[in-house]
């Protein structure tokens, strides 16, 4: 988190590094107690789980990328599809940046 790119938004603040000694994609995600209790944490954990497997299929570029996710307060309360939107905008727009 340190390294790399750093893009937020409403509810996400997604931290985009290039790893070359990794061959795959890495996704990690922190969730903390602020966002909520804890059936509220692990439903954005999962709804995060499943942006990720999406972003995994449409961006074939993303190998060798470590990917940190970390949720804000109102993700708990933020629709699937606001965080889709978030995570994926943020995710292309850091890799197009860490790519050029």
């Amino acid at each position: 988190m340190k390294h790399g790119r750093k893009i937020a938004s409403v509810h996400l603040v997604t931290y985009i590094h290039r790893d070359s000694s990794q061959s795959d994609i890495r996704v990690g995600f922190v969730v903390a107690k602020s966002v909520g209790g804890a059936v509220a944490r692990n439903l954005v954990k999962r709804r995060l789980r499943a942006i990720a497997r999406e972003l995994l299929k449409t961006e074939p570029s993303a190998k060798g990328f470590s990917i940190v996710v970390r949720a804000l307060e109102g993700a708990a309360s933020a629709t699937f599809e606001e965080l889709k939107s978030e995570f994926l905008s943020a995710a292309s727009a850091a890799l197009k940046k860490a790519v050029a």
